[in-house]
């Protein structure tokens, strides 16, 4: 960017500036002694290669240690943004108008507000610096051209991420560059980008979609006023919706029309206070000098308190007003509303609602600071429930935002959020497949086997691999949007509810679904699913099985705290779970599901179509998983006898490689072939210790292996003894 501003912008003043290249090349120019600048692999020490990241670098300017300084070879001029100079706290009039106007790499052009000189400080070096002030926003305070550059005679690096040039002692200087600040650039660059409204096409069908129908209607209520309207739910039966309005309608004094309307809470019920210790003295601060454009903002921002009289319904204790004083070019001013810029602000209103609404909370409302729901089971008790939040309000003077305020909506999927979904077309890159997960991810809830049904999409999003929007994205694209046309209706448990759990898995995924029985009918509560990290997907079937229903627990802990819950499978998990021998991961699990009142049953067949498509079969790979026999544990034996006496060595090698080894003594006279008898029956005994269901056992005595095998006979009492004995029934089942 720039335009060579030693030339000036006439076309004689460029052509001069290039015939005086041309004059140097043929005339010697003066040597200047210097140090040569070398660039070494050291200098990459603590950059993180391989990069391709821009230099950014930390500069003192004027008085001021500036960061985010973009050190730019490619640009003709220095410059500065207006916003920098106002956090500096430079006066604005200082910087010289100039109609001057800048060129981009793209022919585009911008006119600078104006030009000012700074001194730069680097290393010990101090330029004086002529910079162009630009108004535009960039994720920069300042960029550095070869002005400042070759002035300082330095060399810059982006490989290297540093900045050589001769010191003032001759010796050579490093200015380093911040590599993590300008990854963290690249957040605010993709901000300034989306925040600027470009339209590439228009899609012709766009034109031929149909309006959805909004999920609230405006309604007015005030006949002599028009725009005191109030929003209402559109599917709300005819009778319904006139009473609500009605009801509305008598009570217009609940409500702040205009700024004017807020009196404020009763001092005499509360007041927000701030426990300050009065020793303590108030802390004295400079006064900041802000710029024409915020000096008018404050004023206009002031003038506004001034006029609206109250922005909050809680005043200040007149003690504590003073305390919020702050100072503006017109005077000082004090706060006499509680404003909600105090962290305490929150902790205050969030007392007042709890004591207004005491009996109500938990049972017909929910509220949390400033933010207030009226629910009820039935429509019918709906009203009444408005009625009795209304009487509440005026009796303690508190005003409802109408702009904010919404009647007689449920509790399903919100219509917008599945419009959003349905109105998209198939993404073209990865940044429309994440605003489609984004969309998903409100409705997951309502969603059977969300992530199951999704998984194309997520898979799109693993990695830097290329974009490719394949049949199988596309299918499970059009499966969702069907899926979405009739979304179910989730329903509320009863207090004493017994609920039930249907699991699921996948090769990829946990899923589960919180039911309750209501007049023989199973209506879903929740919908969860949750893809599965690597371990995790090695795991066994019966432990992913496990794995859902803990994720569960943990998804929907005020359900399980609050209801009995029946988990609902064909697969034995009580018998897994309940097994105080198991280890690991299993007995963590048990031990965290044991707080919680938790029963496992056989699962019948769902009872409602809406659970159709979550109750599915287990796929082939997992059925066949469970069917599979148990992995082999290895046993290796060896029995001894000498004139000194006999004894046996055994070592266990379960199927993850773990190794259990046993040596011991017999007290009594035996051959060899008895000692290795011995040695297998003491191996078999710890092989049922630790629950092994599969073995292949090793020894070295062929006579001992044939006869366990039955390919041989024992021909004497003491060898079918052993034969016949515990060998037999030390096999393992």
């Amino acid at each position: 960017m720039g335009g060579s501003p030693p030339c000036g912008d006439s076309v004689r003043a460029v052509k001069d500036h290039r015939r005086q290249a041309t004059t140097s090349q043929r005339w010697p120019q003066k040597q200047v002694d210097d140090q040569p600048i070398i660039f070494s692999s050291d200098d990459t020490l603590g950059v993180h290669l391989p990069h391709n990241d821009p230099l950014l670098v930390v500069l003192g300017i004027d008085k001021y240690d500036v960061t985010k300084v973009l050190i730019d070879t490619g640009s003709s001029v220095d410059i500065i943004f207006r916003e920098t100079l106002v956090k500096m706290g430079i006066d604005l009039n200082d910087v010289k108008p100039s109609t001057r106007t800048l060129t981009g790499f793209n022919g585009s052009s911008e006119v600078i507000a104006g030009t000012i000189r700074l001194s730069v400080h680097a290393c010990g070096v101090t330029r004086t610096v002529k910079f162009y002030v630009v108004g535009s926003k960039a994720p920069y305070h300042v960029i550095l051209g070869t002005p400042w550059l070759h002035s300082t005679r330095a060399i810059a690096s982006t490989y290297h991420q540093c900045v050589k040039f001769p010191g003032s002692d001759g010796s050579i200087k490093t200015l380093k560059g911040d590599q993590q600040a300008a990854r963290d650039l690249l957040i605010a660059a993709v901000k300034i980008q989306r925040s600027q409204s470009l339209v590439n096409s228009v899609s012709p069908l766009a034109s031929k979609v149909c309006p959805q129908k909004e999920e609230v209607l405006e309604v007015p209520v005030d006949d002599s006023d028009p725009s005191k309207s109030v929003r209402v739910g559109a599917f709300l039966p005819d009778e319904m919706q006139q009473k609500i309005l009605e009801f509305l309608k008598q009570n217009l004094s609940s409500f702040a029309w205009t700024m004017s309307d807020m009196k404020g809470i009763d001092p005499a019920i509360t007041t927000h206070e701030l426990n300050v210790d009065p020793n303590f003295k108030p802390i004295r601060q400079k006064k900041r000098k802000l710029g024409p454009e915020r000096s008018k903002a404050v004023a206009e921002e002031v003038e506004r308190l001034l006029g609206a009289g109250s922005i909050t319904e809680i005043l200040m204790h007149p003690d504590d007003r003073e305390k919020t004083a702050f100072i503006t070019d017109r005077g000082t001013y004090c706060y006499k509303v509680m404003p909600f810029g105090l962290k305490n602000a929150g902790a205050t209103y969030q007392r007042l609602v709890n004591r207004m609404f005491a009996d109500q909370l938990g049972k017909t409302m929910e509220v949390y600071i400033d933010d207030m729901l009226v629910k009820s089971l039935r429509a019918d008790d709906h009203l009444a429930h408005l009625k009795e939040c209304f009487a509440i309000l005026n009796k303690y003077g508190m005003k409802l935002n109408p702009a904010k305020c919404t009647f007689g909506v449920s509790s399903e999927a919100n219509p917008k959020q599945i419009s959003a979904v349905l109105n998209l077309s198939s993404p073209r890159n990865c940044r429309e497949v994440q605003r489609l997960t984004g969309r998903i991810a409100a409705l997951n809830r309502f969603i059977s086997r969300s992530t199951d049904k999704c998984l194309p999409f997520y898979d799109l999003l693993r990695g830097n691999k290329k974009f490719i929007w394949d049949d199988k994205c596309e299918d499970a694209f059009v499966q969702l949007k069907k899926y979405l046309t009739t979304p179910p209706v989730l329903a509320k448990p009863d207090v004493g509810d017994v609920l039930s759990l249907y699991i699921a898995v996948s090769s990829a995924a946990v899923s589960s679904v919180l039911i309750k029985e209501d007049r023989g009918e199973q209506r879903p509560i929740f919908y969860t699913s949750r893809r599965m990290t690597g371990p995790e997907t090695r795991y066994p079937t019966l432990e992913k099985l496990a794995l859902a229903v803990v994720d569960s627990a943990r998804k929907l802990r005020p359900y399980f705290q609050s209801h009995s819950i029946e988990v609902l499978t064909d697969q034995p998990l009580r018998t897994v779970l309940k097994n105080p021998n198991r280890a690991g991961r299993l007995t963590k699990w048990a031990i965290e599901l044991s707080e919680l009142d938790i029963t496992y049953k056989c699962r019948t067949a769902a009872k409602s179509q809406v659970l159709a498509d979550f109750l599915v079969e287990l796929t082939p790979d997992l059925a066949q998983d469970l069917d599979s026999p148990s992995p082999n544990w290895i046993l290796h034996v060896d029995g001894s006898s000498t004139s000194k006496g006999s004894g046996a060595g055994v070592q266990l090698q379960s199927p993850t490689g773990e190794l259990i080894r046993q040596s011991f003594s017999f007290g009594f006279p035996a051959s060899n072939n008895e000692a290795e008898y011995e040695s297998l029956i003491a191996g078999l005994r710890l092989a049922r210790a630790v629950k092994a269901k599969r073995l292949s056992a090793y020894c070295d005595s062929q006579l001992v292996a044939s006869q366990f095998s039955g390919d041989y006979d024992a021909r004497n009492e003491r060898m079918d003894a052993y034969h016949q004995g515990p060998p037999r029934r030390e096999r393992l089942r």
